[in-house]
């Protein structure tokens, strides 16, 4: 089984997803850092409960790469909008073989004394159109990235994952996470939701 871990806010520009992030849910967020071997960076809000809450876009003082970026960030344009949710696994080698959905192979990262792995697929699109996870397991001896971020007193109520295919996604999920929060509804087109409560009451982002 893997666990709600955080969930993630893609950007074209850092400055605007932060900005975008803390007009809607009225709290600051936390500078992050760079992410060397995927070329991008993030700012950070620790969730209650041990959760939390990442902007990230591409960093562009990083080099070319050679392979696509995490999170499907290649092809991503717009505004800023909730782009992926990610869960974690205590094996995440075993996950990756057990799942029949090609949600990749388990990539050694690090970023100071933060140690982890994170599924990518070849393709850097997870299945569903993105509304599939992405899996990270946190390397041992690491502290969660929540435990170092300010509480603000925003709590995680709902996600949200609308698909046309809502039926299958809903089937795919089923044997892998139970989370009371997880609502898979049917909509024209793949889209996240997530609802939030605030010190400034109930706010929703997509």
């Amino acid at each position: 089984m893997i666990r709600f871990d955080h969930v993630a806010v893609a950007c074209t520009e850092l400055a605007q997803g932060v900005e975008w992030v803390q007009d809607c849910l009225g709290v600051p967020l936390q500078q992050g850092g760079k992410h060397a071997h995927f070329g991008t960076h993030n700012y950070l809000l620790g969730l209650t409960g041990g959760e939390y809450f990442e902007v990230i876009a591409i960093d562009p003082d990083a080099p070319p790469l050679g392979f696509p970026r995490w999170f499907d960030l290649d092809r991503f344009t717009g505004g800023p909008r909730l782009g992926n949710w990610i869960c974690s696994s205590e094996d995440l080698t075993a996950l990756c073989g057990a799942v029949p959905h090609d949600i990749g192979a388990p990539v050694s990262l690090q970023r100071g004394d933060l140690r982890w792995k994170m599924a990518m697929p070849d393709s850097g699109i997870l299945p569903f159109d993105n509304l599939f996870p992405a899996v990270i397991e946190w390397g041992t001896g690491t502290t969660h990235p929540a435990g170092g971020l300010v509480d603000r007193g925003v709590t995680l109520r709902e996600l949200r994952l609308i698909h046309p295919d809502s039926t299958a996604l809903s089937a795919a999920l089923a044997p892998w996470i139970d989370d009371t929060r997880l609502v898979v509804d049917t909509g024209p087109a793949p889209k996240i939701e997530a609802v939030f409560e605030t010190p400034h009451g109930v706010r929703t982002l997509a």
